[in-house]
């Protein structure tokens, strides 16, 4: 088992001092997510800066980007970090990538397969293999020398993809090198939903389970009085809060005991009010779904 730091947006400046205490923290490495601010320069600050630090995306947006670019990316981050870098995949929901970015977001699930097998076909191209891709939304058959990188000293980058539902959890088993679970995924829904379905998802496409890495975000509340506990809970109904409000979600919820709770957040997100959202994310909810302990016991 390895644990990471899950990062927040900061500036490139930033990045790097980052990176350095989390090594000197003894972390394994650093996942960078991708919001307002891209998830790539922030790899490299941080590679740059913290040699042997094991470093992934968690997760960059898959669409707006070409698999190529993707592709290329990634290639050079692994070049850079000597073999330390995951590629970690999501979809995006309908409203960011459509209106947000400006592209296709049909059949998001089916389109992130293809995808996957795209990126993993120009990683044989760069090392010389002939690239010819053609998939349900990709097609990619011209790489000469000149526009290639050309192969790299260590192994190509690992594939992740973010999954929720039992279809995308058994396509990440079918395709892809590991799955990144939701941030509300508490234990029932890892044992009902996440462990079986990448089992069932590797085993048909003739993959053993074990070659798939299951990526679990875990929401602390971590302190030793009663003020450092108190901000972590509140900051935990925050994020809470604010990753349960989607409807394609609320059945995690649901199945934990929580009937409902997307349908009261999201009332309140209508209404505009954030710390009503947070307040719906009660002691009962930090006790399912977050770790809470002192910092000697973490």
């Amino acid at each position: 088992m390895r644990v990471d730091v899950m990062t927040l947006p900061r500036s490139l400046r930033e990045m790097g001092p980052l990176a350095e205490q989390t090594q000197q923290s003894g972390f394994d490495g650093m996942l960078f997510t991708e919001g307002g601010r891209t998830a790539y320069p922030a790899v490299t600050a941080a590679a740059l800066a913290a040699p042997g630090l094991e470093m992934s995306t968690g997760v960059a947006v898959a669409f707006p980007r070409s698999p190529m670019i993707t592709a290329q990316v990634a290639w050079e981050l692994q070049e850079l970090t000597g073999g330390g870098f995951r590629l970690g995949l999501g979809t995006q929901v309908r409203t960011h990538i459509v209106r947000r970015y400006g592209v296709d977001f049909e059949h998001p699930g089916p389109r992130l397969r293809d995808y996957v097998r795209a990126v993993k076909a120009c990683f044989a191209g760069f090392r010389g293999e002939p690239l010819d891709h053609h998939g349900e939304f990709y097609d990619l058959d011209f790489l000469n020398r000149q526009w290639s990188p050309g192969p790299i000293d260590v192994t190509d980058p690992p594939v992740d993809i973010a999954a929720v539902n039992p279809w995308m959890l058994r396509m990440a088993g079918e395709v892809a090198d590991g799955v990144h679970v939701h941030p509300i995924g508490e234990p029932g829904y890892l044992a009902r939903h996440v462990v079986p379905n990448v089992r069932l998802g590797a085993e048909g496409a003739g993959r053993s389970p074990d070659d798939v890495s299951i990526i679990v975000p875990v929401t602390t509340i971590v302190g030793d009085d009663d003020a450092e506990i108190t901000g972590g809970r509140d900051a935990a109904r925050l994020t809470l809060s604010f990753y349960g409000s989607t409807p394609n979600y609320a059945f995690i919820w649901d199945e934990a005991g929580f009937e409902g709770t997307t349908e009261r957040i999201r009332a309140k997100q209508n209404a505009g009010d954030f710390a009503a959202m947070a307040a719906e994310i009660t002691d009962d909810h930090l006790a399912v779904f977050c770790t809470e302990a002192g910092w000697d016991d973490l």
